[in-house]
């Protein structure tokens, strides 16, 4: 079985508190975003266990710590599946705030699902996806969702984005979920994220922030500077994504975006 993940970008975010389990509570929207996918491919064998095979970009993780590995082995500890040999190449890049790990998980749990007959519904494959990951859950059915919590409580999102290109940047570097979140100052803003989405999309560069950002931009200029180059190019909006280092433009009209770094990867398409 052949499946191709894609990442995501996050409109909006907010750190609301830090929780007594030592994670945080946020509010974002999280869409869907099809410029780019990795491919992962799952085949049965007669032999117990899994392996991993990766191509493309270089993964700096053990094998046994790949969510994908760990996504077959949550699978066969609770429903007994049996070995695989998954075959990934890895193109979305990391460190990005984009979701691909997540995303590649995800739908190694959707492909066992299939690939073993295990006819579990969309809800037990997000209760499973909750244990590897705060964003996994999004990935099992990828749509436009309001994810609070740790980001494992998910809400439809109702929101017109038809005719809407996006850009996506990843710059030469990547960050950290822990670097990202060692600067951040929990609060709440006087109004919801929901709400401030009802705006027009005139005032969402005022009104919609990325609660990251603040400290990140103060100790990687490049993404001030990659941010101001988006909105140049005619972005209604741009924001980072997650955590970074990926930044991202929403258009009206197709976008020509021209990348301020040589090692920038940008990746384009329609929400």
């Amino acid at each position: 079985m052949i499946l191709n993940p894609t990442p995501k970008i996050n409109l909006g975010l907010d750190i609301l508190r830090r929780r007594a389990d030592g994670f945080h509570d946020i509010d974002t929207l999280m869409l869907p975003f099809g410029g780019v996918s990795d491919t992962i491919e799952i085949l049965p064998t007669a032999t117990a266990g899994v392996t991993l095979e990766v191509e493309g970009l270089t993964i700096d993780c053990a094998s046994d710590r790949n969510l994908v590995v760990r996504a077959w082995m949550l699978m066969h500890q609770h429903y007994g599946v049996g070995g695989v040999h998954i075959a990934m190449r890895k193109n979305i890049p990391f460190g990005a705030g984009l979701g691909g790990g997540s995303a590649d998980a995800a739908a190694t749990l959707v492909g066992l699902n299939e690939v073993f007959s295990l006819g579990l519904s969309s809800e037990e494959l997000v209760a499973l996806a909750a244990r590897l990951g705060s964003d996994v859950p999004f990935f099992i059915c990828p749509q436009p969702t309001f994810c609070r919590g740790r980001g494992e409580i998910l809400e439809p999102a109702e929101i017109d984005l038809s005719g809407v290109w996006c850009v996506v940047t990843k710059p030469g570097f990547g960050i950290s979920t822990a670097e990202a979140y060692a600067g951040v100052t929990p609060h709440e803003p006087s109004m919801p994220l929901a709400e401030r989405l009802q705006l027009p999309r005139t005032k969402w560069q005022e009104a919609i922030v990325n609660d990251f950002e603040k400290s990140l931009f103060t100790n990687h200029l490049p993404l001030v500077n990659i941010k101001r180059r988006l909105l140049q190019s005619g972005a209604f909006y741009a924001s980072m994504s997650g955590s970074g280092s990926a930044m991202y433009g929403l258009y009206d009209h197709r976008p020509t975006y021209e990348p301020l770094y040589t090692e920038e990867q940008v990746f384009v398409a329609q929400l």
